[in-house]
């Protein structure tokens, strides 16, 4: 039997003496990478690339990652080089490159933290710098914009912000109108920046419609107002930009760059000035200005790996004509070899002198031989230091990389010169507010209890609530408008939505302002508010009355509460916190029953058109001791009832009447047709169990109330019951009714019978 052949053995890397598969080594290099060892990964990629008869791409871009996100900017743009040389570069292929740039010039020029491996670096988010910046104009600033407050507009969340700060979104029916009241109040202290504001909407609006002359005629008006407000100059600049002025855009945002360094937009027009005039160098600074500030923006990411592309790769550099001949392949690998062996082995760097290579590339030479960091890349690769080394210079960090020193001897302390064309200058001070005009200083607010009146009571606003059309309402004025009509007061605009979510939030800035500048007027007015819900919470004094059907202690009483009155007395017996009211019957003479019985709000439901369903149950009877009317609905002073309790013999002659008529309701509603029973269970519920003591309840036991509930008896015979104070003589009348309803069923049922039979 022929011996099986033997497979060859795997590829070994080739120029390494680890023995170890090339595809292994290059596995190895990309976990280096994904676990953040960007050092180790670099000296795997670039030992590889060593050993290689012909140069690869692939792992020249590898490299170029590695070092770059390792901060070795200068070696990683000549392995990028050394890859464009092979074939051209696309711009997503250089997205290392791109953030590595910007975190070392956001840590450059902000001190930015660099970020965590397989993580964008960190940059100031909005709320940060709207903290960091001084406040705007106090409590009448746009939380959103950080500016004074322009056409306010209230949020249904009770937040009142610019209207063009609104969250964008398709426009609703009902969409938010600008606050009455707030804009009046704008007006009247802050005359000239609201003009300025004013002229800036129009600019924009202008804009929009293309008419670019008229709409930079406004922004210069609105700039002579306030020659340092950085929206207006970053809005000059755009239209500027639109016309291909180019310079006037430029002067522009280098001023909002240099007010708000921390403004991505500021840098971004800044860069389009720059394109427009050709400074290619320095509209990738600007980009990747942008991009450290925000690095998780793909669009600008794309921006930045363009205009990398454009800068440090040129087409017309990218590739040879032919790409490169097999002799200068063999040539520089052979330059790659030397390099590496002597990087690898630690041994001494190649001397000036030194004839590999010195027949070609003359210039690189004297650069790429002094460090053993970088020589073999930039001799190998073919990167031209003389002709980028402006380039990379400007962006090397604060601390030279170890080893680059010897590349660039040049002391870097003075690179950033804040004179340099293009260049941000540097500042101590945290970012400036955006609206830092001269109109005037932050003046004393003159309110007075006019500028917050409601226009229901007349009185100073209290919990301030705001209409989706704008205007402002005391909360309690605004919910006995809308329970008469589903309008505004004011404008008649219909408020259904508002009415169907009930979503009165308080208007959080005018309740701020009322209770900053006019705290004495609403010290006053919380007084007499209190004082209406201490006189609305008496439980025997003036108790609101629904008049409407009989109910009883323990029975559950639902309502459908429709009428204006009833649903202001349902909302102030929630807002007093008793939920209760008592229940009374209509009197022809007297207007309401002598007797009635409390009722405790368990639930309510609201629907759209503002009518609720309340879930109340009986508590405790009551006799009424007058009567009157108040807001349109009836109180009363009431005393409340409690069954007299007995002892001794009474009491055993009690409990045996109290078990018997028990017994007698049971078999009563045991009797009645099925459909009879599920319209009384679906209505009242179950029938309560026997209590073990009759007296326990100051109102006598639950199933007694029970079972008068269900009964059909006439309402007069009820309510004389209800007022009844001896346990032992409503028994009684339980029995005697139960006696005749019952003879009442059995003489219908045998006529029933009779004529079946017939």
């Amino acid at each position: 039997m022929s011996p099986k052949p033997v497979p060859p053995p795997p590829p070994q890397c080739p120029g390494c003496d680890c023995g170890a598969p090339f595809a292994q080594r290059l596995e190895k290099g990309a976990e280096a990478f994904r676990a953040g060892e960007y050092e180790m990964a670099a000296e795997l990629f670039r030992s590889m690339l060593a050993g290689l008869a012909q140069p690869d791409r692939g792992l020249c871009l590898r490299l170029g990652d590695a070092l770059a996100r390792a901060g070795r900017l200068p070696e990683a743009l000549g392995a990028f080089r050394g890859a464009a040389r092979l074939g051209a570069l696309r711009p997503e292929e250089l997205g290392e490159l791109a953030g590595g740039l910007a975190r070392v010039l956001g840590q450059r020029q902000w001190r930015l933290p660099a970020a965590m491996p397989g993580r964008a670096s960190e940059a100031p988010s909005e709320e940060q710098r709207a903290s960091a910046a001084a406040a705007p104009r106090d409590l009448l600033g746009c939380p959103r914009c950080q500016r004074l407050l322009h056409r306010p507009v209230t949020l249904p969340c009770g937040l009142t912000v610019c209207k063009r700060c609104v969250e964008p979104g398709p426009p609703r029916p009902q969409a938010r109108r600008v606050n009455v009241v707030l804009s009046g109040l704008l007006e009247k202290c802050f005359p000239a920046e609201c003009r300025v504001r004013r002229l800036a909407g129009q600019a924009r609006s202008l804009q929009r419609q293309q008419q670019l002359e008229a709409a930079l005629l406004r922004c210069d008006q609105a700039l002579e107002l306030a020659p340092g407000d950085n929206s207006l100059l970053l809005l000059r600049a755009e239209l500027h930009l639109t016309m291909k002025n180019y310079e006037q855009a430029l002067q522009d945002a280098n001023a909002v760059c240099h007010n708000e360094p921390f403004l991505i937009k500021g840098h971004h027009v800044k860069a389009q000035a720059l394109s427009g005039l050709g400074r290619s160098k320095e509209v990738l600074k600007e980009f990747l200005y942008c991009l450290a500030l925000n690095p998780e923006c793909n669009s600008m990411k794309k921006e930045v790996q363009k205009v990398i592309c454009e800068v440090f790769f040129p087409a017309s550099e990218n590739v040879h004509q032919n790409l490169m001949s097999s002799i200068q392949s063999r040539m520089l690998n052979a330059r790659l070899k030397a390099q590496c062996h002597s990087h690898i082995n630690t041994q001494p760097p190649l001397e000036e002198g030194d004839n590999a290579g010195s027949s070609k590339n003359p210039p690189e030479k004297s650069d790429v031989c002094r460090n053993t960091h970088s020589s073999v890349l930039y001799f190998i690769l073919g990167l031209h230091y003389e002709e980028d080394k402006e380039v990379l210079e400007s962006f090397l960090p604060t601390a030279p990389i170890a080893g680059l020193k010897r590349h660039f001897p040049k002391d870097m302390e003075g690179l950033h010169d804040s004179n340099t064309p293009g260049k941000i200058p540097k500042t101590d001070s945290s970012p400036q507010r955006s609206m830092n005009s001269n109109i005037g200083e932050n003046p004393d607010l003159s309110i007075d209890v006019a500028d917050f009146e409601c226009a229901l009571c007349m009185r100073l606003l209290f919990e301030p609530v705001t209409t989706p059309c704008g205007h402002t309402f005391c909360l309690k004025c605004l919910e006995r408008c809308l329970d008469h009509a589903p309008h505004c007061p004011l404008c008649k605009e219909k408020l259904s939505e508002l009415l169907a979510s009930r979503n009165f939030k308080v208007t959080i800035l005018a309740e701020e302002l009322i209770f900053r500048y006019l705290s004495d007027e609403l010290s006053d007015r919380k007084r007499i508010y209190d004082e209406e819900m201490t006189e609305l919470s008496h439980l025997t004094r003036d108790v609101p009355i629904f008049v409407c059907a009989m109910a009883f202690p323990t029975v559950p009483c639902p309502l459908h509460v429709f009428e204006p009155r009833y649903r202001l007395m349902i909302r102030r017996c929630m807002e007093t916190g008793t939920k209760r009211f008592g229940m009374c019957l209509s009197a022809e003479h007297a207007g309401i029953s002598e007797y009635g019985c409390m009722l405790e709000i368990k639930d309510v439901r609201t629907f759209p058109d503002g009518s609720s369903v309340v879930d109340a149950i009986g508590v405790s009877r009551f006799r009424v001791l007058s009567h009157r009317h108040r807001d349109g609905y009836n109180t009363a002073d009431i005393e409340y009832l409690e069954d007299e309790k007995v002892e001794g013999p009474e009491y055993e002659e009690l409990t045996t009447l109290h078990d018997s008529v028990y017994q007698q309701s049971i078999s009563w509603f045991t009797a009645l047709q099925d459909h009879m029973k599920e319209q009384i269970l679906s209505h009242f519920g179950i029938m309560p169990d026997r209590e073990a003591e009759p007296q326990s309840n100051p109102s006598g036991p639950a199933w007694s109330w029970w079972i008068l509930a269900v009964l059909p008896l006439e309402r007069k015979a009820q309510l004389a019951i209800l007022g009844m104070t001896s346990l032992k003589e409503r028994l009684l009348a339980i029995r005697r009714i139960l006696v005749i309803i019952t003879r009442k069923m059995n003489s219908r049922q045998e006529q029933v019978n009779r004529e079946r039979n017939n």
